[in-house]
């Protein structure tokens, strides 16, 4: 057994938790043991994060905030102690927010798209033992580019989607997208504003997508989580 780190953008519990969606099962299934921290303050989650070099995986999730914004009280934290996993060579999971702070901190950029994705799109891949083409579930209005030394795995017309980095993977999409975590999502938006007119317009229609696509989302997203473990084990076993 391994312990799985989830580091989640919001210090309530009720909501942190939902914001896991299907990795948490997912991760379950892979054998691990899921805990989920947060880095953004005072929070009944884990809040003293451990060394990273005793996880089996860091997963870093979404965020409202732009990891490009250095006024981001706590993001400076949060890219130090990813820096440091990557340092320690344990495998990192950065979706959405957490691949843009991933790119960042292995040397890539992030910034603001031209034109947001939200919705279930397919993408084109290169890898699709690794990440498939789709649908992924999509809600953003930046990006990253792909960090030096990295492969671009997957991408659409407006953005890269995926990169591997050793045994690392950051992703564009929200794998872990399920009720639960839109509902957290929701709740968000009631506290710190709406999103954008031209995303907040689509919220209902994809809340009944994501209701009617659970079942094969929650699959895609296991078999990403199976196949991203995977290939982590091999790196390690060919530098061993």
């Amino acid at each position: 057994m391994g312990t799985a780190l989830v580091l989640v953008h919001d210090a309530d519990p009720s909501r942190g938790h939902r914001l896991v969606g299907s990795l948490r099962p997912a991760l379950e299934a892979q054998g691990l043991t899921v805990v989920v921290g947060t880095a953004v303050g005072p929070s009944p989650l884990l809040t003293a994060l451990p060394e990273p070099g005793t996880l089996r995986t860091l997963v870093v999730m979404g965020s409202g905030a732009a990891a490009h914004d250095d006024t981001v009280p706590w993001l400076g934290a949060e890219l130090a102690y990813l820096r440091r996993a990557v340092d320690a060579g344990t495998p990192v999971l950065g979706v959405c927010f957490g691949g843009q702070a991933l790119s960042r901190v292995l040397g890539g950029v992030v910034s603001e798209a031209p034109a947001g994705e939200h919705g279930f799109l397919d993408v084109e891949t290169l890898d699709p033992a690794l990440v498939p083409a789709g649908p992924w579930f999509e809600y953003h209005g930046d990006r990253f580019t792909v960090p030096p030394g990295a492969v671009e795995v997957a991408w659409t017309d407006r953005a890269v989607q995926a990169f591997t980095y050793g045994p690392h993977l950051g992703v564009q999409f929200h794998p872990e997208i399920d009720p639960g975590a839109f509902s957290a999502w929701e709740e968000t938006w009631e506290l710190t504003g709406p999103p954008p007119p031209e995303a907040a317009a689509l919220v209902p229609g994809l809340r009944r997508e994501i209701a009617s696509r659970a079942p094969e989302a929650a699959a895609a997203c296991a078999r990403l989580v199976e196949a991203f473990l995977a290939r982590a084990s091999s790196e390690d076993e060919a530098v061993a």
